[in-house]
C-alpha cells in the first residue's frame, strides 16, 4: 500500500501545486505515515520526504524517536544522512534548523546527542557552508574521510554538497584522459 499510494499525489502535486518538489504538507504526511506504518522503517525514504517538506522540527522529533529504535552506533549516521539530505538540495536553513531541533529535544528527554566524530564532522560542515570557504570543505572531508566512510553514500552526496553551495563539480576520470578522444 506505501510504495503503490504515495506516489499519485506527489506527482499530481508537482504537476499542479507551486513547488517543483510537490507540496511540501504532503511530503511530510508521507514521511509520518511510512514511518509510523512500516513494519521496516525505511528510514531514506522517509528522510527524502522530510527533507522535501516543510517541518524540520517534526522531522527532528522522528529522529529521537528513532535513535530509541536503531542499533547502537547508528544514531550518529542517521542525523548525518538527514543534515547530508537537507544540504544535497541547498537548503543549509532547515539543515541547521533539524540539528538545533533535534539537540533541543534530546535535552528535554534527559538524553545526549552523540558526540562521534561523524557528528563533529557535520557540525563544522554547516559552519562551513556559511561561508565561502571551498579550501576548507575539501580539509574537512579529508580530515573526516574515515567518518564519511562509513557509509558508501556520503561521497557522492559531498560532491553534490560542493556543486550546490562552491559551484564545484567532481571530474569524471574518464573525461581528463580519453574527453578529447570522446569529442571526435
Amino acid at each position: 500500500m506505501c510504495g503503490a499510494g504515495e506516489g499519485l499525489p506527489n506527482r499530481w502535486s508537482v504537476e499542479f501545486g507551486s513547488s517543483r518538489n510537490g507540496a511540501p504538507e504532503l511530503h511530510v504526511m508521507l514521511a509520518e505515515y511510512i514511518y509510523s506504518e512500516s513494519p521496516e522503517t525505511d528510514m531514506t525514504k522517509v528522510s527524502s520526504h522530510f527533507v522535501r517538506g516543510n517541518d524540520p522540527k517534526k522531522f527532528a522529533s522522528m529522529l529521537v524517536n528513532f535513535m530509541g529504535k536503531c542499533y547502537p552506533g547508528e544514531d550518529d549516521t542517521a542525523i548525518a544522512r538527514s543534515v547530508l539530505m537537507y544540504l544535497s538540495l541547498g537548503n543549509l536553513r532547515d539543515a541547521n534548523l533539524l540539528m538545533d531541533a533535534m539537540k533541543e529535544q534530546l535535552k528535554s528527554a534527559d538524553l545526549q546527542f552523540p558526540t562521534t566524530d561523524l557528528i563533529q564532522f557535520i557540525m563544522y560542515l554547516l559552519q562551513t557552508l556559511e561561508r565561502d570557504a571551498y579550501p576548507l570543505f575539501k580539509t574537512l572531508r579529508q580530515k573526516y574521510k574515515t567518518s564519511t566512510d562509513r557509509d558508501t553514500v556520503f561521497e557522492e552526496v559531498l560532491d553534490e554538497i560542493a556543486a550546490k553551495f562552491y559551484g564545484v563539480r567532481q571530474q569524471n576520470p574518464l573525461e581528463g584522459l580519453f574527453g578529447e578522444m570522446f569529442k571526435m
